[in-house]
């Protein structure tokens, strides 16, 4: 089911922002993130994300496009319980280079980055959630669907997913976000990347 952005509740609203029904754009704020102590011994609860509800046994994908250029320049999908407990996957700008990058927080974060492919200014995410564990897939072109994570996540009675953007050394990064849906949970097989 495609999303409307008109219906989402911010956290962290961005001063600049235009919701329309298929699409966003935000411009980030400066020093936002979302972190909590792991390695850097702080937390970050400051970055922009714009989440809609969600229950258990769900799939969400959204289109994302930007100029990240800034070190930790990132855009991409959140999955939300509350501040101790959330995922953000997608683009982040690191050692230089675009990587799909994804932080899972469960009291604390951890972190990882991959790159089945480079070309990180115009993709797609995908996040599927069901029976406490977390499917998240990246695409080029919205048909194939490289793994990039798997993982435990916990169950909750309800959800909050949808874009988020940070830029936690810089302010003044425009992302685009389209093609959001909120549906059922897939069941293709694991090594399905259609």
């Amino acid at each position: 089911m495609n999303v409307n952005f008109k219906d989402g509740t911010w956290l962290n609203q961005p001063a600049g922002w235009l919701a329309e029904d298929a699409s966003l754009t935000m411009t980030t704020d400066a020093k936002t993130d979302f972190w909590r102590e792991t390695h850097y011994n702080f937390t970050r609860d400051s970055g922009h994300f714009l989440g809609f509800p969600a229950t258990d046994d769900f799939t969400a994908r959204i289109r994302i496009q930007g100029e990240f250029r800034t070190l930790y320049d990132q855009a991409g999908l959140m999955v939300r319980i509350d501040e101790k407990r959330w995922v953000k996957t997608g683009v982040e700008f690191t050692d230089g280079e675009l990587f799909l990058s994804t932080v899972i927080t469960d009291g604390k974060s951890d972190w990882s980055v991959s790159q089945p492919f480079k070309e990180l200014e115009d993709f797609h995410i995908r996040v599927t959630l069901a029976g406490g564990a977390m499917r998240i897939q990246a695409s080029r072109d919205g048909k194939f669907w490289p793994l990039l994570r798997l993982a435990p996540f916990p169950v909750a009675a309800s959800y909050a997913v949808g874009p988020t953007a940070c830029t936690p050394e810089r302010s003044g990064l425009a992302v685009h976000f389209s093609e959001f849906s909120i549906g059922p949970a897939i069941t293709t097989d694991l090594h399905d990347l259609s």
